[in-house]
């Protein structure tokens, strides 16, 4: 199940996506969390969370954005003007920091130049930067938009009833993931934090009933299995979108063991659950948007301080690495601000900014996470 859940990993249309296709299945993309996966699962379709895995040049990226921007739109970017998003029947753009927001911009104009690879369905959804009663309801309407929109493109219906199957499937979803996290952070970890990300990054590319078939196997079977940390070094790794498992090998060779996270692409999706008794498009709504862990969500420091704080007392690791990609104002300026309690809480940490895509410099990035191997040792 491992392996399947790396296939995924490594590649955009995996074994699960080219069935769901070739089934007549439709596949949206979406690029932020803040985009509930609910609803384009209650269309019958299947939601899909746009990466920039498996660039090797960025031409394209660097032709619509330019140099001083986040590698990972524009690693997105790269992969749909070469035409590696074309399996998609629509995308969903979303605010979740500048950059991304650029990326719906971006994208429909490089279509102009690169002809067929903007998927028919193509749409922008805006997203609060607050948890208030106001921005709830703001919230609330838009969900109801994309409902209609996605109604009258697909030529589907969204009902109550298909969304709360949808609700309470991904909470079964995200109660299996609860119970994963518990499992690798456990004394004896039963499994490597590279194939953990594995995992959570399938989550996210495979259709939901059957990845979690699939982790509830992985997860009678970590249940049983034997320790694989042999006195390695505990990490929390924290940041900014971390969907390469190959730099999670890099941390683990250098001595460690990734043991929690709370990157984009980890474990802020799940951990809570949302209300399946009330109506459910005000249920999603104050559930996502009451989701704090992100920076982009404004005001809430302490409350994403407490979460991480929560997270090292529970996992004991014995350090933090704070990644962020280059030019990630929103994680890089918040990294410092953790660094700095994190440092007055005596927890040893660590700041690394790095690359996205194919600009990444192994042999830096190794050299910097072996310096903190020794220092916590």
């Amino acid at each position: 199940m491992i392996n399947k859940m790396k296939e995924a990993a490594h590649c955009l249309q995996n074994t699960s996506v080219k069935e769901w296709k070739r089934d007549g299945g439709k596949v949206v993309g979406y690029s932020c969390t803040f985009i509930p996966e609910e609803i384009i699962h209650a269309a019958g379709l299947l939601p899909f969370r746009l990466r920039g895995i498996g660039t090797t040049s960025m031409s394209i990226g660097d032709s619509y954005y330019g140099a001083v921007n986040c590698s990972v739109p524009k690693c997105i970017l790269q992969l749909a003007g070469q035409g590696s998003y074309k399996f998609l029947d629509g995308a969903i753009i979303t605010n979740g920091c500048d950059s991304m927001r650029r990326l719906e911009e971006t994208w429909r104009k490089a279509s102009e130049d690169y002809p067929g690879t903007l998927p028919d369905y193509y749409e922008y959804f805006p997203v609060p930067h607050k948890s208030v009663d106001y921005s709830i309801e703001f919230y609330e309407e838009e969900l109801n938009s994309m409902i209609e929109s996605l109604q009258n493109h697909f030529n589907v219906k969204i009902s109550k009833s298909s969304l709360k199957k949808s609700i309470k499937l991904y909470n079964e979803g995200r109660k299996c993931l609860q119970r994963f996290d518990e499992l690798r952070s456990r004394q004896d970890v039963p499994i490597t934090g590279e194939d953990a990300k594995a995992v959570l990054i399938a989550a996210h590319a495979i259709p939901q009933e059957h990845f979690i078939d699939m982790l509830k196997e992985i997860i009678e079977k970590m249940e049983k299995a034997p320790s694989v940390s042999n006195g390695k070094k505990r990490i929390l790794l924290m940041g900014s979108a971390s969907d390469d498992i190959d730099f999670i090998h890099v941390i683990e060779e250098a001595g460690a063991i990734v043991v929690a996270d709370t990157v984009c692409y980890g474990s802020r999706t799940y951990s809570t659950l949302i209300d399946e008794k009330s109506d459910p498009v005000h249920a999603l709504s104050s559930h996502y948007l009451t989701q704090s862990i992100c920076p982009r969500m404004l005001g809430y420091y302490k409350t994403r301080l407490a979460y991480v704080m929560d997270v090292i007392r529970k996992t004991k690791v014995d350090g933090v690495i704070l990644q962020n990609v280059r030019f990630c104002d929103l994680h890089g300026s918040e990294n410092g601000i953790f660094e700095r309690d994190l440092d007055a809480a005596g927890i040893p940490c660590m700041r690394l900014e790095r690359e996205y895509g194919p600009l990444s410099e192994t042999g830096r990035i190794s050299m910097r996470i072996n310096a903190f191997m020794e220092r916590i040792s």
